[in-house]
């Protein structure tokens, strides 16, 4: 006698809300964007991935560049939130510059896909806040930090913008070498990054002179 076999019971899936299918696709999006770049992703590479229609990524971002911008604005208000409170944290400059460089190095760590698309240039990105604006942003905090310094050493502080967009430089490019080196430890870097800046800040001239200049007088 033939056993009879009881068949399963269809499982249906659960649909996604449109929240949640706007930060699926958000969250699709940010890797390939992270590891093709924005030329290199296509809305198709972006369905495919999700396992959704081309028209539902429309339809929630307009396009490749919509879905782009949330992702680029995202990271920005990312890391500008974390620079930013440790650049309000108070206390010595000398930790103020270690706890920012610190913060940046943590980002990177924890957020290596975001970090690839800042640093990356698109015609997108330059309308919705590239890295090089959000590094003018954080600058124009440390230009505050360093004016106050600069008046209390009898320095010029008119200079403390060029100053400002030099140590946040140093930071920056170092963040995005370490992005792919990875060696030393974040901790070791950080501590060079202090060594340099903070002790050149230490001793800076009231008006340097090139040595070249000073030759040929």
């Amino acid at each position: 006698m033939m056993c009879e076999v009881t068949p399963k019971p269809k499982t249906s899936r659960v649909r996604m809300t449109g929240s949640q299918r706007r930060e699926q696709l958000v969250d699709v999006s940010r890797a390939l964007f992270a590891s093709k770049g924005f030329e290199g992703t296509s809305v198709e590479e972006i369905a495919a991935r999700a396992k959704v229609s081309k028209p539902v990524v429309y339809e929630h971002f307009g396009g490749k560049e919509g879905i782009y911008a949330v992702v680029v604005d995202r990271e920005v208000q990312r890391l500008l939130g974390m620079l930013t409170e440790q650049l309000s944290s108070g206390g010595h400059p000398k930790l103020i510059v270690e706890r920012s460089a610190l913060a940046l190095l943590d980002y990177i760590e924890e957020n290596t896909d975001g970090f690839r698309i800042l640093v990356r240039d698109s015609p997108v990105a330059q309308a919705t806040g590239t890295f090089s604006s959000l590094i003018g942003d954080v600058a124009s905090q440390v230009e505050h930090i360093l004016a106050a310094q600069f008046r209390a050493r009898r320095l010029d502080p008119a200079a403390a913008p060029m100053y400002a967009q030099m140590l946040v430089g140093l930071i920056a490019l170092t963040g995005q070498w370490w992005l792919e080196a990875r060696h030393p430890a974040k901790t070791e870097v950080a501590a060079h990054i202090v060594n340099l800046a903070w002790n050149g800040l230490s001793g800076l001239e009231r008006s340097p002179r090139l040595t070249t200049t000073l030759e040929k007088r």
